[in-house]
């Protein structure tokens, strides 16, 4: 019987410590298999600190709604907010923004271009004032109607590819900022829920500047801004009603 008792006694420190305790390991986010040993895991909730092994792996005292923090020399600062305590995987963003490639194409250079030619009219004098025994500038000339056409229809892909980029991001914030994900969060339904997703709603250009985006810890945010509004408040106000014009 005393036997058991001090089994029970022993076993007790170490269910709460598995109850008030979360893991997980921490990579690059460029590359996912590596992982960034010497990250600093902070607990703001409970202010308890510690940070990854060798492997990338870290334990931290925690409960469910904790906010964790994890940084490192030469990574974007990131926060992760608790849910649950199972095992998380978190990846990193190095703060080195690469240059994108620039692709041209569709366009050949003439040498005389590139070259000074001794026969050709200065741009200041290109007009029909000028030296007409001198080589006319055919090739300079043709050169710009062409750079013209290419500039205005490289206009039109890049239109295009903001278009697609603003429809990826929509898809992003609809897929993530829906009643099922913020009812996973946080306890809001009816009207209030339908409220709260209009007044907070992400716009893509916040989406876009901020990535990857947080957005349980911008949920939970914005939960926190909606219990400071009054009643009033939180209501969608009406439209003003159009006077009718005879």
């Amino acid at each position: 019987m005393y036997k058991l008792i001090i089994i029970l006694l022993l076993a007790l420190p170490f269910g709460a410590l598995a109850q008030t305790v979360t893991t997980g390991a921490v990579y690059d986010f460029s590359k996912k298999s590596t992982s960034l040993p010497g990250v600093t895991v902070r607990n703001l909730s409970s202010k308890k600190i510690t940070s990854t092994n060798a492997a990338g792996k870290f334990t931290i005292g925690a409960n469910n709604g904790d906010l964790l923090e994890f940084s490192l020399v030469g990574y974007r600062t990131d926060t992760l907010y608790l849910t649950n305590l199972l095992g998380k995987t978190v990846y990193m963003v190095d703060r080195v923004n690469a240059l994108n490639d620039v692709n041209i194409q569709g366009v050949k250079m003439n040498k005389s271009i590139t070259s000074p030619d001794p026969m050709a009219e200065k741009y200041s004098l290109l007009n029909t004032g000028g030296n007409l025994e001198r080589k006319k500038m055919t090739d300079k000339v043709g050169g710009l109607n062409l750079n013209l056409g290419y500039g205005k229809y490289r206009r039109q892909q890049r239109k295009e590819a903001e278009l697609e980029e603003r429809d990826k991001y929509l898809a992003e914030i609809d897929n993530n900022f829906n009643e099922k994900t913020i009812n996973n969060l946080i306890k809001l339904e009816g009207e209030d829920l339908k409220n709260f997703m209009i007044i907070y709603r992400p716009s893509f250009l916040k989406i876009q500047e901020e990535r990857p985006f947080r957005y349980s810890f911008y949920i939970v945010q914005s939960y926190h801004a909606w219990l400071k509004l009054s009643p009033k408040e939180r209501k969608l106000q009406d439209l003003p009603a159009l006077k009718k014009t005879n």
